[in-house]
């Protein structure tokens, strides 16, 4: 299997590990890749998910285009099929941290997309190229980066194929933060720490949140808000937690 995932008090790491060929992704690998994504979301001892790619020369630099590309030119897939490795049919209600060390590229690109938070190496190169293939990023990024950045960055990404340092997609919002190359582990390390002890409740109350209030109308939105936010202030996570606030102590993980 190319696409690893292993458990760790709470932390589920899946490592995209096909470092020879810059973890490009064959279609077994996008099959896997959702299958662990579908593991850990039902899985009630993950808390976080850390995704990666082996090596220090990419995150990964999306389908194999060998193998990929002819089966789509002749039909012989449905782009659909890898939905689940996109995370366009899937929820995971947990942090998803995505850890980009060298290039994410194509599909790589749009898998970061779909995680909540993101730390790049200082080295790291982005790129979506699939204009200047005749082709266009629809794993989910012809709806998400619009979304999440804006219309003249998005534009640029989508349009250019250009390849982007680090630096700039921290500028335009892509990524959360960018450290030295040596420091990506130890940074994505300490985050997934911090995020155990936050509330698992209300950790999943906020991404239900922001999936489903962005679309409704803002008076629906605040009437969805009220809900929402009801069931975190009266769940066994808030009782523990506002309890010991008021005892001048802090809960060190749910």
């Amino acid at each position: 299997m190319s696409i690893s995932c292993r458990f760790d008090d709470g932390i589920a790491r899946i490592c995209i590990d096909r470092p020879e060929k810059l973890n490009a992704l064959t279609l077994a690998m996008y099959d896997e890749l959702g299958a662990a994504f579908k593991s850990v979301a039902s899985d009630d001892r993950v808390r976080v998910v850390v995704l990666m790619g082996a090596g220090e020369r990419a995150f990964c630099v999306g389908a194999d285009l060998r193998e990929s590309i002819p089966a789509l030119a002749r039909n012989d897939i449905d782009i659909s099929a890898w939905d689940t490795a996109h995370l366009k049919n899937l929820h995971i209600d947990k942090p998803v941290i995505c850890a980009v060390n060298g290039l994410c590229m194509g599909g790589g690109f749009e898998i970061m997309l779909a995680t909540d938070l993101r730390i790049a190496a200082s080295t790291a190169q982005f790129s979506l190229p699939e204009v200047s293939l005749g082709i266009v990023p629809a794993g989910g990024t012809l709806v998400r980066l619009v979304r999440q950045i804006g219309f003249a960055p998005a534009m640029e990404l989508l349009m250019t194929g250009e390849r982007f340092g680090a630096d700039h997609l921290l500028r335009v919002g892509v990524l959360n933060r960018v450290v030295a190359p040596e420091l990506l582990a130890t940074t994505v390390d300490e985050l997934a720490h911090r995020l155990l002890r936050m509330s698992p409740t209300a950790l999943r109350i906020v991404k239900q949140a922001v999936r489903e209030l962005g679309d409704l109308p803002l008076q629906d939105a605040f009437q969805r808000e009220a809900v929402l936010g009801q069931l975190a202030f009266t769940s066994a996570d808030a009782r523990r937690g506002l309890a010991a606030f008021a005892e001048g102590r802090r809960v060190e993980r749910y």
